[in-house]
């Protein structure tokens, strides 16, 4: 006579209803994940992280530091602070950061900057805070 006692079912019953419920959970993430995609990223932008530093540049603007700078001038960012670069006559990239190492893209010269930075913020060009 082998009853199950009232703690057992009880016991039981807790663990299906914490695999189901872990189930629908899971299901349920793994939807919403497939039906939000990530946004595309438009073409000529970057939006990486870079040894965990956010890297973000956008074509285009002209509007950086007075509007000094041709419209089509890449603006670039790290961790959400504008990073002044200029374009050399061949054509090459450099910036307040690294000024005398060229750099072929935007890109180069960013990871570059975050690297040489050493975890260090972005202070705003002119030394402003």
């Amino acid at each position: 006579m082998n009853k199950i006692t009232r703690r057992q079912a009880l016991g039981t019953t807790a663990g299906a209803l914490t695999v189901l419920g872990l189930t629908a959970a899971a299901t349920s993430v793994a939807t919403s994940a497939a039906a939000t995609p990530a946004a595309p990223t438009p073409p000529g932008t970057v939006d990486e992280v870079y040894q965990g530093r956010r890297i973000q540049i956008t074509k285009g603007g002209g509007g950086h530091h007075g509007g000094h700078h041709a419209p089509d001038q890449p603006t670039v960012r790290i961790d959400g602070r504008e990073l002044h670069i200029m374009r050399n006559a061949d054509g090459s990239w450099i910036s307040v950061v690294n000024h005398y190492e060229t750099f072929a893209e935007p890109k180069l010269l960013a990871r570059a900057a975050v690297r040489d930075l050493q975890g260090a913020p972005l202070v705003p060009f002119g030394g402003a805070a």
